[in-house]
């Protein structure tokens, strides 16, 4: 089992932080925006599930540029 204070929380809070503004950020705009590029259902599951890389996605490809 992994001992939690061996971990760098220095170098990995960071990281965290962001992810959870950009999910938060990306879950807002994909809720009140009218339109996306496919299903809002899949976007929301790529913006949960696909760490920092899926609000990244989604801001780069989900959003339609009406």
């Amino acid at each position: 089992m992994m001992d939690l204070t061996s971990i760098n929380w220095a170098l990995i809070a960071p990281i965290i932080v962001v992810q959870l503004i950009l999910m938060t950020i990306a879950l807002i705009d994909c809720v009140r925006i009218e339109r996306t590029n496919g299903p809002k259902v899949m976007w929301v599951l790529i913006i949960i599930f696909v760490n920092i890389f899926g609000p990244i996605a989604y801001f780069l490809f989900g959003r339609r540029a009406d």
